[in-house]
């Protein structure tokens, strides 16, 4: 089983002290680049005074962390796509593939807070949910194509490159019919391209089953976060199958897959929930503000009035919280019952103290990881 980070930096009352906040942010991955954990992600949002999610370049974020770490590798949880114009962000990821010696994982994902959207590219608007989707399937087939390495060109919906009409005519760039006609740019070619070849891991941020066969269909991995095990396997399952049928070969359950969980080791359960539930409350308030509590429902369990977010309803649902004895036993469950390959820890929640999240993390890597990994956690 492979371990990895997921870190949204978020420090209310902090943002003035943002450089120590990195400070910390950049302990932590270099703490888990030597414990063994497989690859550190970072999010990206925008605007947040509010300073609980403060993270808004991920790609940026990850140069700097590439640089002081030596084997973990480097993802996004998510570039939000449709923010960025396509052909900067093909840039910008082959660069830190580069920068990182190969270590990047490209995670993508659609954009979920208007807020965002609104002030980066109108045509995100997440209100309109097919345009949305339109937007981040012609921004990722504009990535791919940009990562070949060939000259290419794209005409879509919502993007046409190279622009028409631009002439060329250097002495020390010949236009030669690769790229040109009758001296006009007909294709064009993004340098550098990716360290990896044809271009670094895709996952993408899922949930919906619209979504799950869309990325499975394509080849991309899915990243899930809130759902307890009973509502994981059926997206599992779903995701396995389709991804099955596109490849012509059987994937195993759990394959392709990331899951996020929040994870907080103590050495009593009582002392757990103390340390961490506050800072753990203040992201499931903020987020489920805006996406409710459907996606905490176990298989078959209907929302109703009667929920109210807390963390004892989380604890029964998703969290893992506790004692290494308690949280190598739910790791077991989700590896048991819906064949998890790669998770992904969530400690540093906003407004947990920094020793704390760091003592929780060495715990983990000292007294769980070892169930579950042979021979180092880099793989």
């Amino acid at each position: 089983m492979r371990f990895s980070i997921f870190h949204n930096l978020g420090a209310p009352g902090r943002l003035g002290e943002y450089a120590d906040v990195m400070a910390e942010a950049r302990e932590f991955a270099v703490t888990a680049d030597r414990a063994g954990f497989w690859s550190t992600w970072y999010t990206e949002h925008h605007f947040g005074h509010e300073a609980i999610e403060i993270t808004p370049n991920p790609v940026l974020m990850g140069a700097d962390i590439a640089a002081r770490t030596t084997d973990i590798r480097i993802g996004q949880a998510a570039s939000i796509a449709t923010f960025w114009h396509p052909l900067r962000l093909a840039e910008d990821i082959a660069m830190l593939d580069q920068l990182s010696g190969g270590r990047v994982e490209v995670g993508l994902g659609r954009g979920l807070y208007g807020r965002e959207a609104l002030n980066l590219n109108a045509l995100a608007d997440p209100r309109d949910q097919e345009q949305n989707r339109a937007l981040y399937d012609e921004t990722v087939e504009v990535l791919r194509k940009a990562w070949s390495g060939e000259f290419f060109s794209h005409q879509g919906r919502f993007y046409e490159f190279p622009a028409p009409g631009v002439k060329w005519n250097h002495p020390l760039s010949p236009a030669t019919p690769e790229y040109t006609e009758a001296g006009v740019i007909t294709k064009m070619q993004v340098t550098p391209f990716p360290l990896q070849r044809p271009h670094p891991p895709l996952w993408q941020v899922i949930d919906s089953p619209r979504s799950i066969r869309a990325a499975a269909a394509d080849g991309v991995q899915g990243l899930f976060w809130l759902p307890p095990v009973s509502a994981l396997k059926e997206r599992f399952e779903l995701y396995r199958d389709t991804a099955s049928r596109a490849a012509g070969r059987e994937y195993a359950l759990g394959e392709g897959i990331g899951l996020v969980r929040d994870v907080y080791v103590a050495d009593t359960m009582e002392q757990a929930r103390a340390e961490f539930e506050e800072a753990l409350m203040t992201t499931y308030r903020w987020i489920m503000h805006w996406r409710g509590l459907g996606n905490l429902m176990e298989a078959g369990e209907e929302l109703t009035d009667a929920h109210e977010l807390s963390f004892d309803f989380l604890q029964r649902r998703n969290l893992l919280v506790g004692t290494p004895e308690y949280v190598s036993e739910k790791i077991a469950e989700l590896r048991d019952e819906v064949g998890l390959e790669h998770l992904l820890l969530w400690t540093t929640h906003p407004g947990l103290p920094h020793r704390n999240a760091m003592r929780s993390l060495e715990l983990f890597a000292e007294k769980v990881m070892p169930q579950f990994t042979t021979g180092g956690g880099h793989g």
